[in-house]
C-alpha cells in the first residue's frame, strides 16, 4: 500500500463501490451524484482506473454477466480497498479539521477532537 494521496475521481470511485458492489455505469452516475456534478468520469478513463484497481487489488469482479448481448460487470472494493479508503478519509478529515481550526471555525463548528491516529 502506498501512503501517496488518491486522486479525487479514484477517491470517488472506490467510494462509489464502499457499500456495495456496482457496475460501470452505475459508478459514473454515483461518481457524479457524490461530486454534485463536478467528476463525470468518461468511459476509457473508467474502465482505464478499474482495471488499475482490479491489478492493485483495491477492488475485484464481484460479477459478471451478459446484458443485451455485453457482457456487463459488477465491482466490489476489497478488504484492501476498503483500508485504503478509510486510511484516505482519516487523512482528509484531519487536514479538513486542521483547516478549520486555523481559520477560527473549529470552536463555532462544535468540532471535537481528530479521530484517533489521525494527524495533520
Amino acid at each position: 500500500m502506498t501512503d501517496r494521496p488518491l486522486q479525487e475521481p479514484t477517491l470517488l470511485l472506490l467510494t462509489a463501490l464502499s457499500d456495495q458492489p456496482r457496475h460501470g455505469y452505475a459508478i459514473v452516475q454515483e461518481v457524479l451524484a457524490m461530486s454534485g456534478g463536478r467528476v463525470r468520469l468518461r468511459t476509457g478513463t473508467l474502465y482505464a482506473a478499474l482495471d488499475r484497481l482490479v491489478s492493485e487489488e483495491l477492488i475485484e469482479v464481484h460479477r459478471e454477466e451478459v446484458v443485451d448481448g455485453r457482457l456487463r460487470r459488477s465491482y466490489i472494493l476489497t478488504g484492501e480497498g476498503r483500508v485504503r479508503l478509510a486510511a484516505e478519509a482519516e487523512r482528509l478529515y484531519a487536514t479538513a479539521r486542521e483547516a478549520r481550526r486555523r481559520l477560527g471555525l473549529a470552536d463555532r463548528l462544535g468540532l471535537g477532537p481528530a479521530p484517533k491516529g489521525a494527524t495533520a
